[in-house]
């Protein structure tokens, strides 16, 4: 997939902008706070309708602005020349697809990939489950309609059930009523996010093999808050555990409370491993995401690179560009122009949500 125009019309800092991407290699250079990665943010939106930075779509509409539109022209693999619109609102969002409505997610998830390596990735390693539960859902649930029903259906369950506790009056048969539509639920999202893990930790090894200094064990564990993924198993312990969710008054087992981990060399890699090797490790995850997407969906996702090859010694970056596909598109955003040794760019220079193209880089 390439994307090869994006317009943006009171997204975020831009109030206008068109952008057409030529060649393979794209850079967006400017100083710090300028709007570069927020046009990673807009593209990064076709594939999921979800930003990588936030869970409030009002930030992504304009100061004073009651509606941000994007305009996508996609060279699709499948489907050929696709334009896709995408309108936000401060109260919801409209999809539209070669002139036709999209009424529903599902019809939408794994046509348009798109993976970002972000500066904010590290947070993966060392930040809360809630971080790390939040990219497992979006990265799932862009490749698995089925995944995204069940985390929806266990999501409004279990927020019913909570307010039920909350409010102190909760009955044991109107607990049971929450509870036997959440745990299968709950159960299915349980699977299938060990089943993924399991697959994006196997190419996240070979990623990093490629990426670190030296070939060691990495691993990503899936930690479960409740191990046994059968609906039965789950209903009896929501059931068991009632007397202490009233006493807590909110839901203390189910999928919302689980977690994952990285290890480097058998041990903790947010305790034990240095700068280096967490930055390897979330590389490495990002580039396994996107053979994971490419799998799913039979498209090459677009790779939205947010200020990374700055980060990185030359040695480990040049190992990381030779670790991506050859044949992605690259989006990239720095505040200083690349290397020459990683090939021809497109640049466009970016001031205060103003996108301007300047001559190549190569």
């Amino acid at each position: 997939m390439r994307l090869r125009k994006l317009t943006l019309r009171h997204f975020r800092n831009a109030g206008f902008a068109a952008l057409e991407f030529t060649g393979r290699q794209h850079f967006l250079v400017g100083a710090n706070g300028q709007g570069k990665t927020n046009l990673l943010e807009a593209a990064g939106l076709v594939t999921a309708l979800r930003s990588f930075r936030t869970t409030d779509q009002k930030l992504l509409v304009g100061h004073g602005q009651h509606c941000a539109a994007l305009a996508y022209v996609i060279e699709h693999e499948r489907q050929g020349e696709t334009n896709v619109t995408l309108k936000l609102r401060h109260d919801g969002k409209e999809l539209w697809c070669d002139q036709a409505r999209v009424t529903k997610l599902a019809e939408h998830l794994g046509k348009f990939p798109t993976v970002v390596f972000s500066s904010q990735d590290m947070q993966l390693v060392r930040g809360s489950p809630a971080q790390r539960r939040r990219w497992l859902d979006l990265t799932l649930a862009a490749m698995d309609a089925g995944y995204l029903r069940a985390l929806q259906t266990a999501t409004r369950a279990l927020a019913e059930r909570n307010a039920l506790l909350k409010s102190g009056r909760a009955s044991t048969a109107e607990l049971g009523a929450f509870e036997h539509t959440l745990a299968p639920a709950a159960a299915e999202v349980i699977a299938r996010r060990a089943a993924g893990i399991a697959t994006l930790a196997q190419a996240m090894q070979a990623a990093y093999t490629r990426i670190a200094d030296a070939a060691e064990p990495v691993a990503l564990v899936y930690e479960p808050n409740f191990a046994e993924a059968s609906a039965e198993s789950l209903l009896a312990r929501l059931e068991s555990g009632r007397a202490r969710d009233q006493q807590f008054r909110t839901t203390l087992t189910g999928p919302h409370r689980d977690d994952f981990h990285f290890t480097v060399k058998h041990t903790a890699a947010k305790d034990f491993a240095s700068e280096g090797q967490q930055r390897s490790l979330v590389l490495a995850l990002r580039i396994a995401q996107a053979a994971w997407f490419q799998e799913k969906s039979g498209v090459r996702p677009v790779l939205l690179a947010d200020d990374v090859l700055g980060e990185l010694d030359p040695a480990r970056r040049a190992r990381f560009w030779s670790a991506l596909d050859p044949d992605a598109q690259i989006i990239a955003t720095g505040t200083h122009l690349p290397d020459a040794d990683l090939g021809a760019w497109q640049v466009f220079e970016v001031a205060d949500g103003v996108f301007a193209e300047k001559e190549a880089v190569s």
